[in-house]
């Protein structure tokens, strides 16, 4: 979790390169909120419907990430300040709808979640590898890796959650791993939110200087 706030000059996104990369990760993003949020349905699973839904979150941020670029520093700021907000809202509705799930009864198919939980990771992967030389960058840039990451830890968490619904025949183990994602999302949101803030902060300071 390296951050890039100690580098003096931050890379905003624009590349031809990293653009064309953008577009193929959304196009990925979207593509498995669909398959992913449908087997979630179908397999009662909480842990695969949290992760769709990390999936349609990366994929509208991402789209804003690529709105911004070549944007002010104040228009790629409140992009990185709105996502980090978006990341907040959505940890916080994961860990309530899985305190509420706690309450059902239903076990999950532990078999759907293996396998949509192991497509999922060959489509974050990819991922992570098209975005992993980018990973520095302004707050703009650093959120869009972060959720990459962010999918690829999910879908593990997903098949172990599959395996242990398997092996106790209970769903503990999917609200369990619902929870930690949650956790993640809220931990990203912060860092998303802190490094936005402080870019402001230097930015609001270099005007008062500018005057």
């Amino acid at each position: 979790m390296a951050g890039c706030c100690g580098h003096d000059a931050k890379f905003d996104g624009v590349s031809d390169d990293y653009k064309r990369r953008l577009w193929i990760v959304i196009a990925l993003n979207a593509t498995m909120f669909f398959v992913e949020m449908t087997a979630g349905h179908l397999a009662k699973s909480q842990a695969l419907q949290a992760d769709a839904l990390d999936f349609a979150g990366d994929a509208l941020t991402y789209g804003i990430s690529l709105a911004v670029i070549g944007a002010s520093l104040r228009a790629r700021t409140n992009a990185a300040l709105f996502k980090g907000v978006s990341l907040l809202l959505m940890g916080l509705w994961v860990f309530g709808s899985t305190v509420y799930r706690v309450f059902y009864t239903g076990v999950p198919t532990a078999e759907i979640m293996g396998v949509v939980g192991f497509l999922a990771l060959l489509t974050n992967l990819a991922s992570v590898m098209l975005l992993v030389r980018y990973k520095d960058g302004d707050a703009n840039v650093r959120s869009v890796w972060l959720c990459s990451r962010n999918d690829a830890i999910g879908n593990v968490a997903v098949m172990f959650a599959a395996l242990g619904v398997w092996g106790t025949a209970t769903g503990w183990p999917d609200l369990i791993v619902a929870t930690i994602m949650a956790g993640l999302f809220l931990s990203s949101a912060s860092q998303i939110l802190r490094q936005a803030l402080e870019e402001r902060r230097e930015m609001t300071q270099q005007e008062h200087e500018a005057v």
